[in-house]
């Protein structure tokens, strides 16, 4: 595939179910900002920095996780959007974010399990009460198992934050159902031990995921995009499996799902920062494999992230017919213009080497390159370059410092 195959694959226009038109098929990928002050409300930084992205020549942007519920926050940083206090903050933040004629979708979540013991002051909740594992169990309590009337107002939750998002602006939504948050939670085995009408067979599991579609759908114009970040597996023994999430993502398109985007893995096993097989690195993308066997199920437009690195592997992946969208994450925390480059000269590629503090427990853990990343995201939302060469021990050292007072600040907010 030569340079001008490549612009054209990448260049190329894509209409989704709903009716809404991606100038091109280069999608920014949902990463963490970490901006929110220590009430969660939407900082004047985001807007800025969606600003900047949008600038350097995407086709649909997808903003971090926006919690549904300020009494469930993941982590330090977070913004939570639960009525319309922010608005004219979130109407600037979809107007920096459509530059250009780029798309906007505000991704929601609710943590579940998945809080830090520092953050909030009550236990988490989630469709069980399964506590993580040994090594994990320093950190995360054990939640409380949701009752049903807690379980229809999580979806009632969600759908009154897409109709907000909705109200300013933004072109759609994507619910996050991957990476081990509160549907990821309901979608898995391990996690969902319950055996009322959320639990048991693979239908109940997958229903909480098909509700919150429903209720954001009915919340909503027939105009507005609704799309779902879902795990190709959970990559752990007993957990969700590719052959039931294959199930799970024909039922949400026979739903009228607009775009569906593959990922995998949680916390307890972050599949993207584990070593890859020469065949998955050659290809790039992580799940490409899972992403062709689904494409054989079902027509909704497929969006796959992780891994992308160059134009010509982007390319390649949409013109064999597996996957419409190239999502991208980490390069444009560090190279924002990355994508006016590939529609500009094709076959262009950048590198994103692992950073290292050097000390090799911490390492090992990779927490710390996650927060190198989540720097550079502050650097332009302030304004500011990305500084591809600022020293990961210094990163680690001003992040912990900064979080440790901005999770006690944010918990004495609540």
């Amino acid at each position: 595939m030569n340079a001008d195959d490549i612009r054209t694959q990448l260049a190329a226009p894509l209409t989704l179910p709903n009716g809404q038109t991606l100038e091109n098929r280069i999608a920014k990928s949902a990463m963490s900002e970490t901006l929110g002050p220590p009430d969660n409300r939407v900082p004047a930084t985001i807007p800025t920095l969606y600003g900047r992205w949008a600038r350097g020549g995407l086709g649909l942007q997808i903003t971090g996780n926006v919690m549904i519920d300020r009494r469930a926050i993941g982590e330090p940083g977070n913004v939570a959007v639960e009525d319309a206090r922010d608005m004219e903050r979130l109407r600037e933040w979809a107007r920096q974010g459509q530059q250009g004629g780029t798309r906007i979708y505000m991704q929601l979540n609710h943590p579940g399990r998945q809080v830090p013991k520092f953050l909030n002051k009550h236990a988490p909740v989630a469709p069980s009460a399964v506590p993580f594992g040994k090594a994990m169990q320093a950190y995360f309590d054990t939640p409380e198992a949701l009752a049903p009337e807690e379980i229809e107002d999580i979806i009632t939750r969600f759908a009154r934050t897409a109709a907000i998002a909705e109200e300013a602006g933004f072109d759609g939504v994507q619910i996050h159902g991957a990476h081990g948050y509160l549907v990821s939670q309901f979608l898995s085995p391990l996690t969902n031990l319950r055996d009322d009408d959320w639990g048991g067979s693979p239908e109940n599991r997958r229903r909480f995921a098909l509700e919150v579609y429903k209720a954001i759908r009915a919340a909503t114009g027939d105009g507005f995009g609704v799309s779902i970040k879902i795990n190709s597996a959970d990559f752990q023994q007993g957990g969700l499996t590719e052959e039931e999430s294959a199930e799970t993502i024909a039922s949400l398109a026979a739903a009228g799902m607009d775009l569906i985007e593959i990922s995998g893995g949680s916390y307890e096993s972050p599949a993207m920062m584990k070593p890859q097989k020469d065949s998955t690195r050659r290809r790039e993308a992580y799940f490409l494999s899972f992403a062709e066997a689904v494409r054989k199920q079902v027509d909704v437009p497929l969006m796959l992230t992780g891994g992308f690195r160059s134009g010509r592997a982007m390319a390649e992946a949409i013109a064999s017919g597996a996957i419409d969208i190239a999502g991208l994450a980490r390069p444009l925390a560090v190279y924002p213009d990355f994508p006016a480059q590939l529609l500009r000269d094709g076959d262009v590629s950048v590198e994103t080497p692992r950073r290292k503090t050097g000390i090799k427990p911490i390492d090992r853990f990779g927490i710390f390159e996650l927060t190198w990343y989540e720097r550079q995201l502050h650097r332009m939302g302030k304004g500011k370059e990305p500084k591809p060469d600022e020293s990961p021990l210094y990163a680690m050292v001003a992040h912990a410092l900064g979080a440790g007072f901005q999770g006690f600040r944010t918990r004495r907010a609540r």
